[in-house]
């Protein structure tokens, strides 16, 4: 058995409990990453699947405390600005799930991270089980392609994500346009039960009322003038996958109809056809659109919004995610004609891309970035590559969202004075402050502050 556990001798007496050591050689034939931790969170044992994916050889775990493994730590996740897990599970008697970004051998990884508490006779809580799965959907680093992101609001959304994808739940995604819509559509789809089956996309923005019925329902020849032969619909193309209906908003009317009889039935009839087709498809809708506002002034089915908003996720805009800016450049310089070339942005000029207000989201970062591209002859974007709007000139936000903070010569003066001067708790600094409480943990370690 290749299970690492605390010796006896380390003085823990959970370790040599009867009950304790049961469930570490029940955890040894888990697939899944597991380890055991006692209340204290130190780390008691971990099987062999924890090993090969988390651990290395020249970097001990056994003995030491969790939060520091995984995060690197000084004080358990709640005191850092993260949720942990093990508190709620204590608070609870019962499992707590949460997704983290874990520090492992191939770097920063999102890790959906479920724990339960273990309870003897007396109803005490003695140990706890941390199971762990890697998420694939996205990446915490810069990556050539996919989600990227490692922000809270974008952890928040990719949470959500992992939650429903094993479900057949109607999923609709909410945010504004460019904020990677079809992306996170397509990791629902990855992340699924449907992963093997087609991703159909359908835009539902520009399509008349006749072509959008012939393209998400097809036809049969000569239905209608051009109809030379069949053409089978998305609705059968996505058979046994997940059907995608982009800028559900933009759907016709008098077409919203026949969806909401598509989906509470589950049947459909080619146009010019008269045989009833069953559908086979998990359904996830976007749009940037005010959905509940169209219901009211009559542009939009309520009895359809409440069947494809069964579980809505809001995508972040660029502005919600800031510290995730960094991240995103690097990875859109690793795709397309950008790859082909080792492009650097300097410090100056990540700054003031960090410090727009980003309308356009993502997508109009891959703009700004593949216009400089053209200008850095030598490979490095420079604040003079960037396009006048975001010139030292244009309006910037405040870096701690306070117009009001006064001015002082760095970041970390501003940061030292805030500190000196607020009075609450950390968490309220950090709102104040506009900033995620764990980013500010991070930020008054390096100063010395914490």
């Amino acid at each position: 058995m290749n299970i690492q556990t605390l010796p006896p001798v380390s003085g823990s007496e959970l370790s040599s409990a009867p009950q304790i050591q049961a469930l570490i050689s029940f955890l040894e034939h888990d697939p899944q990453p597991a380890i055991v931790l006692d209340p204290e969170y130190n780390i008691l044992a971990a099987n062999t699947s924890y090993q090969r994916q988390f651990a290395t050889a020249d970097k001990p775990f056994i003995g030491h405390k969790c939060y520091r493994i995984s995060h690197h730590f000084d004080v358990p996740c709640d005191r850092a600005g993260e949720h942990c897990p093990m508190k709620k599970a204590f608070e609870k008697r019962g499992p707590d799930r949460v997704l983290h970004i874990h520090h492992t051998p191939r770097g920063p990884e999102h890790v959906d991270v479920e724990l339960r508490p273990i309870i003897d006779e007396r109803h005490q809580v003695i140990a706890y089980v941390e199971r762990m799965a890697v998420v694939r959907s996205a990446s915490a680093r810069p990556s050539a392609e996919g989600l990227v992101g490692s922000s809270p609001a974008f952890n928040e959304a990719l949470s959500a994500l992992q939650r429903v994808a094993p479900s057949m739940l109607p999923v609709l995604l909410q945010g504004e346009s460019g904020t990677g819509k079809e992306l996170f559509a397509r990791a629902v789809h990855e992340s699924s039960d449907r992963a093997n089956g087609p991703f159909v996309v359908v835009d539902c923005s520009g399509l008349t009322e006749t072509l959008f019925e012939s393209e998400l329902f097809g036809h049969e020849k000569g239905s209608f003038t051009g109809a030379n032969t069949r053409k089978h619909g998305l609705v059968e193309t996505a058979r046994g996958g997940t059907l995608f209906l982009d800028e559900i908003g933009d759907v016709p009317l008098a077409m919203q109809v026949k969806l909401l009889r598509l989906i509470e039935s589950g049947t459909f009839r080619r146009v010019g056809g008269l045989e009833t087709l069953h559908a086979d498809f998990r359904l996830v809708a976007a749009t940037h659109k005010p959905l509940r506002e169209m219901i009211n002034d009559g542009r939009f089915r309520p009895d359809l919004y409440y069947r494809i908003s069964a579980f809505p996720i809001h995508l972040p805009a660029l502005r919600e995610r800031v510290d995730d800016i960094p991240l995103l450049v690097n990875s859109i310089l690793q795709r397309g004609a950008a790859a082909r070339r080792r492009v650097t942005v300097s410090l100056a000029a990540m700054k003031r891309l960090q410090a727009y207000g980003w309308p356009g989201n993502v997508r109009e970062l891959r703009n700004v970035l593949d216009r400089a591209l053209l200008f850095c002859d030598d490979g490095v974007i420079r604040p003079e590559h960037l396009p006048p709007d975001l010139s030292s000139e244009a309006p910037v936000r405040p870096m701690f969202g306070h117009s009001s903070m006064p001015h002082v010569k760095s970041d970390d003066d501003l940061l030292r004075k805030a500190v000196a001067a607020f009075q609450g708790t950390r968490r309220e600094l950090a709102a104040h402050l506009g900033m995620s409480e764990r980013t500010l943990y991070r930020r008054l370690k390096v100063l010395g502050l914490e």
